[in-house]
């Protein structure tokens, strides 16, 4: 008798312990040690239990509770107000479990997401590498790298895990957006969080929900384009179901963008492409984020003028609110669609951040960036943003602009700095319409303002691009 409720017992403690084990309170993998939560916010929590299990979460830094019941469909989340910089905090979880998440810290955090450009990191070979990897001890710098996955709905979770800047994790992770991190770090005095989304090769429709693309006409038939490739995706929504929705809505200040390589195949779309990008994501999110990218480097290879093309596509997707975009023509590399020099595509990021973000005024924001033109008899005057302190050629002389006339046939044309504007003309064209600028794949950028940065490729037309002009000017 005495064995038989031994038995007994131990059958009913093995039965709650695997009841309990089922139903133990999780978390996503966002959610792990050395992680970087948004300071000064409202940040969200979010996990699994059982239907109706009460699962309470306290951070540290306050030691304030709060608890709430797993829904029926077995999930849970709550809602953190977490202080200013600092940490390391801990952060608990309890269920019918306990998690207890160690060394956290509060500060900003980036997402940054994209293709090859994003995601190269320093092992893969940047420029001054062997300089910049020993020097990557940063403890206040975390990293989290979502691995490559594809998925036709959205996913619950990712493959991922925050880690400490050291140099060998460094050097595995997307340079660009260390270099941005190290920047704001150094300059705000407070830990950065990086979260890295990346995909080499992929189109931007992959990082797109497929009911924006499906939606719009001119999304749908660019995205039809696209073929199938070794190296990744290329159907709408399937790195955006798998990379980006587990994330959300994980607090971010913003988004770094490096992308646009892989939609040369139909380029003018991208003017649409990208601004449905920013509204899907910050509607999925839930508030306006800035969102701040990268304009493609010249290079030599891609179709005809399509470098061009969407280069002024990503110049005009500046009319979505907060945004931001930097210009890399300069330093970029008409042979190789990949430039080694990382170091300065993510300090002009974090100087775009800076002085949008964080008010540091002082920060070069960007490049001049075209915004009217004024014809003057059989000259043409540009007006740039950005250009308040003036322009610099760096050359002696301008180059790489065109001016046209009612018959829209572009020519060469003279240019020349007056103060913060450019005059442009050319003896063959009396009555000028338009004016084109580094209207090609590859060019050498001689355009400048007084800080430094080159100025954005851009036409004042909107005309359409025959096949037999765009062969032309390849």
């Amino acid at each position: 008798m005495k064995k038989a409720l031994i038995t007994i017992q131990f059958v009913i403690a093995l039965s709650l312990s695997i009841v309990n084990a089922a139903s133990a309170v999780t978390l996503p993998a966002i959610f792990s040690d050395h992680m970087v939560l948004q300071q000064n916010a409202e940040v969200i929590i979010w996990g699994s239990a059982k239907a109706g299990e009460e699962v309470t979460v306290t951070g540290s830094w306050d030691n304030k509770s709060v608890t709430t019941k797993a829904n029926n469909l077995a999930k849970w989340s709550v809602k953190l107000n977490t202080p200013p910089a600092g940490g390391p905090y801990t952060v608990t979880v309890k269920g019918y479990n306990t998690i207890v998440i160690n060394d956290v810290l509060t500060g900003e955090v980036w997402l940054a997401s994209g293709q090859s450009n994003m995601e190269w990191s320093a092992a893969a070979g940047i420029e001054n590498a062997e300089q910049e990897i020993p020097k990557a001890n940063y403890p206040a710098i975390r990293f989290f790298s979502v691995v490559h996955q594809t998925a036709d709905g959205p996913q619950l979770d990712v493959k991922g895990e925050w880690v400490v800047s050291t140099p060998e994790t460094m050097k595995h992770f997307s340079a660009v957006a260390y270099f941005f991190g190290r920047e704001l770090h150094q300059e705000l005095g407070v830990p950065v969080g990086l979260i890295n989304s990346s995909w080499g090769g992929t189109p931007g429709e992959v990082w797109v929900s497929p009911e924006t693309i499906a939606k719009d006409p001119v999304l749908k038939e660019a995205a039809a384009t696209q073929e199938e490739v070794q190296w990744g995706p290329v159907q709408p929504g399937k790195a955006y179901h798998a990379m980006i929705a587990p994330l959300i809505p994980y607090r971010i200040a913003g988004a770094l963008w490096y992308q646009g390589e892989s939609n040369t195949n139909a380029p003018e779309a991208y003017a649409t492409l990208l601004p449905a990008l920013i509204h899907n994501w910050r509607s999925e999110w839930g508030y306006e984020f800035p969102f701040y990218f990268v304009q493609i480097a010249p290079y030599k290879d891609y179709g005809p003028q399509a470098g061009a093309i969407l280069r002024d596509a990503q110049r005009r997707s500046l009319k979505v609110p907060n945004t931001g975009m930097v210009v890399v023509s300069d330093i970029g590399n008409n042979d190789d669609i990949h430039p080694r020099n990382k170091i300065d595509v993510g300090k002009r990021l974090a100087n775009l951040t800076l002085h949008k973000t964080y008010g540091k005024t002082e920060r070069p924001a960007s490049g001049p960036l075209y915004r009217e033109m004024k014809v003057e008899g059989r000259k043409v005057r540009l007006f740039f943003d950005y250009a308040d302190q003036g322009l610099v050629s760096k050359g002696k002389e301008l180059t790489n602009f065109q001016i046209a006339g009612e018959d829209r046939q572009f020519v060469d044309a003279k240019a020349k700095i007056e103060g913060n504007t450019v005059v442009v003309q050319a003896k063959s064209v009396k009555n000028p319409t338009a004016v084109r600028f580094e209207w090609r794949n590859a060019v050498e950028p001689s355009l400048f303002n007084k800080a430094g940065l080159p100025a954005s490729s851009f036409r004042t037309d909107n005309w359409p691009i025959t096949q037999e002009q765009a062969e032309a000017k390849k």
